[in-house]
């Protein structure tokens, strides 16, 4: 079955709704699971649990696909995303424009090309879709 992951920030803002709407109209047509994201972060005392992002996007959001709810720690949010999206062996990655222009920071440390897109096909064989 295809995958789909999308990683989201709690609670959810505009852009985050956005990005994961999307995400659904993916996982509907792919007639895939999705694996909605959330990275608690080691340096910040704001946690979540996976029930409250499960409760945060089930009231934003009506008849959703096969769901699957994670929360991670990490100290970037960035690479544990990037872990979470290995193991899960995801086919389509969303990201918000946002996030994206976080990684291509982040992978222009590691290489001189900034195509976010490119880079992650490329280590992932996963499809990026931008929102």
């Amino acid at each position: 079955m295809t995958q789909v992951v999308v990683p989201v920030r709690y609670p959810l803002t505009e852009h985050s709704r956005a990005t994961l709407g999307r995400a659904i109209e993916i996982a509907r047509e792919e007639a895939a699971s999705l694996t909605v994201l959330h990275v608690n972060l080691y340096h910040n005392s704001q946690r979540i649990s996976r029930s409250e992002l499960k409760n945060a996007v089930e009231s934003a959001f009506d008849d959703l696909p096969d769901v699957r709810y994670v929360v991670r720690t990490g100290m970037l949010v960035e690479e544990t995303i990037l872990e979470e999206v290995v193991e899960s062996r995801a086919d389509i990655v969303v990201i918000g424009r946002k996030q994206a222009s976080r990684w291509r920071q982040m992978i222009r440390r590691i290489t001189d090309d900034p195509d976010i897109e490119r880079y992650l096909q490329t280590e992932l064989d996963a499809k990026i879709v931008t929102v």
